[in-house]
């Protein structure tokens, strides 16, 4: 698929996943434009885009990077919704146990920030006949992250808003891309050498799902799955609720034992 002169705008762009999908639109044609709280100029700079510090917990920051990337390269043909925290249940690892300032800001950032992101680029796109909008999830957007319960459901929320984007636009030109890996090789999984469940699976690279997601752009799939045994396991979640459960509990005495932590 040829990007030659399209404008891509990412946040969470400076590094990780969403630095992989800034090379990997550039190397298409692209013109990338990076939001990061920090790192997005510099990284900008080595790409030939546009780059700003953006807090995607605040709607003015996303609004100006919109107007000024616009004003800058063009008009926004891909935005990729990258930007993330994981927060886990320490110290007791309970469910229930992170505070509530963790819950609000893993909503703020997780599903907000793609919320208030869609609300800023999808009019201009409809104006101009669609777009293509990328959420970048995780796999416990689709499953679950043992010991990181706000993570688990602010990715299934995450989830949620991209199929109501599809299903509320999809006939009005807007393409959405849901990105959902297991263990990719960031500062997310924190120096862990194996990435705990989700790195059952292996870890990858962010090269590995910066290629799955143009992919599926390419193929017109939701989805995005750079380890394909998630769609697997979404079918044994969804078809036997029970089982499923009783694996993870059992795959979370097997982290507690092995680790004295679930994560």
């Amino acid at each position: 698929m040829d990007y030659t002169g399209q404008v891509v705008a990412i946040t969470g762009g400076a590094r990780g996943i969403g630095r992989a999908m800034a090379e990997a639109f550039k190397a298409k044609g692209a013109r990338v434009a990076i939001a990061d709280l920090n790192g997005a100029e510099e990284a900008a700079a080595e790409l030939g885009g546009y780059g700003a510090k953006v807090d995607v917990t605040r709607e003015d920051d996303i609004a100006d990077f919109v107007r000024q990337t616009e004003a800058k390269l063009g008009p926004i043909s891909v935005f990729v919704s990258n930007a993330g925290i994981l927060r886990t249940d320490e110290p007791s690892w309970d469910a229930a146990a992170a505070s509530d300032a963790d819950w609000l800001a893993s909503f703020e950032v997780n599903v907000l920030g793609a919320v208030r992101s869609a609300r800023q680029v999808w009019p201009g796109m409809r104006e101009r006949g669609g777009g293509v909008f990328v959420i970048v999830a995780s796999a416990a957007g689709l499953l679950a992250q043992i010991g990181a319960t706000s993570y688990t459901a602010t990715k299934h929320a995450a989830v949620a808003f991209a199929e109501s984007l599809s299903v509320a636009h999809g006939d009005e030109g807007l393409q959405v891309v849901c990105v959902c890996p297991q263990a990719v090789r960031t500062d997310m999984i924190g120096g862990s050498e194996d990435g705990g469940i989700a790195g059952a699976d292996g870890i990858i690279e962010p090269s590995d799902v910066a290629d799955e997601t143009l992919k599926a752009i390419e193929e017109k799939r939701f989805l995005a799955l750079p380890h394909a045994t998630v769609a697997e396991y979404e079918t044994l979640r969804a078809t036997q609720r029970d089982r499923w459960l009783g694996g993870m509990r059992k795959f979370r005495r097997m982290m507690v034992g092995a680790r004295g932590r679930p994560v």
